[in-house]
Formats: C-alpha cells, structure tokens, sequence
C-alpha cells in the first residue's frame, strides 16, 4: 500500500493500476461486442475521464470515434451540484450511437443535465460508461450501461482524477485518509 500527501490531505492507494487496466479491457471488450455493426462516438468528459477515454479506446476492437466535453461541478473534494458546460461539443450527433465516458458517477445530477442536453442533438441512443460508480451517493434515475468499479463514497484520486487540481498523474487510485 502506497501513500501520498497532496496539498493538507492524506491518500494511501485502493485500486491498482494493474486492476484498472483489467477492468478497462473487459470493459472495452464488452462494448465492442454490444457496439458490432456500429461506429460509437465516445464523448469523454474532462478533465477526469481524458486517461479512462484514452485507455478504453486503445482496447476498443470496432471502429469508434472520440470527443471531448468539459463540464465542472467540484471545488475541492465538494460537489457543488452545479453543473456548468465548459467546452461544448462540435460533432453532429443526429442519429449517432453516443456512449459518455466519465470517470464517476456519485449523484447522478451531471450525467442527467448531459444526456437532456444530448437529447435535444438527436443522437440514435446515449449509453453511459464511467469508471467508477457511487452507489450510495445516486439521487438521480439513470441506467449506468458499463461500470468498470463500483466503490463506497471515499474521495478518490489518481487515474485521471484529483485533488484540486493536483494527482490526476497518479497510476493507481488513492483514498483519503480521514
């Protein structure tokens, strides 16, 4: 067990790289399989899902494309609850298969403000890939189709995600040590 100091917190590691590497590629697997016949655009949120999109993508064995969509809702290790959209997304997504890719999922309330505004873009269907799910923490009605870990509400860092700004570097995941 690795520990890691950022800033005034405390993280020891929970999820090793070689774990997520192993549930990416099943996840990739899986998608691939359930995708056969189409070319899904993945829209990656940033700035957490950049790594998982990029690593998903490289085990993807269909063609597939990718984009980006910037959204912001934490200051610190709190959710505001305030979605806000960043950087929007350019593609036409009319009758397209579009598949989110975010690296959490706690209250459900950004995922739901992005698949309505999806929505009004007339994509074919919108799936919901993350990395990691909160299932305590869900306040929202959604169908996660591809979860690669289900974990207890802890703040988590590494892999893409951070700690003001900070860790998102890290290979493994770290929860903070109260």
């Amino acid at each position: 067990m690795g520990i890691v100091k950022i800033k005034d917190k405390t993280f020891k590691t929970s999820i090793t790289e070689s774990e997520i590497k192993e549930r990416v590629k099943a996840l990739a697997q899986q998608i691939s399989k359930d995708m056969e016949g189409k070319v899904p655009l993945f829209l990656g949120v940033l700035n957490g899902a950049f790594i998982f999109a990029a690593d998903l993508m490289r085990e993807m064995t269909i063609p597939c494309e990718i984009s980006f969509v910037k959204l912001a809702s934490y200051e610190g290790t709190i959710s505001t609850g305030k979605i806000k959209e960043v950087l929007g997304i350019n593609e036409d997504l009319s009758g397209r298969t579009v598949i989110i890719v975010e690296d959490i999922v706690e209250s459900g309330h950004t995922m739901k403000n992005m698949i309505e505004s999806l929505g009004t873009r007339n994509p074919a269907s919108v799936h919901i890939c993350t990395l990691f799910f909160k299932p305590d923490k869900l306040q929202e009605e959604l169908k996660l189709d591809y979860v690669a870990f289900r974990i207890p509400d802890d703040f988590i860092i590494g892999y893409g995600l951070d700690y003001d700004h900070q860790g998102r570097e890290l290979k493994d995941i770290y929860t903070i040590v109260e």
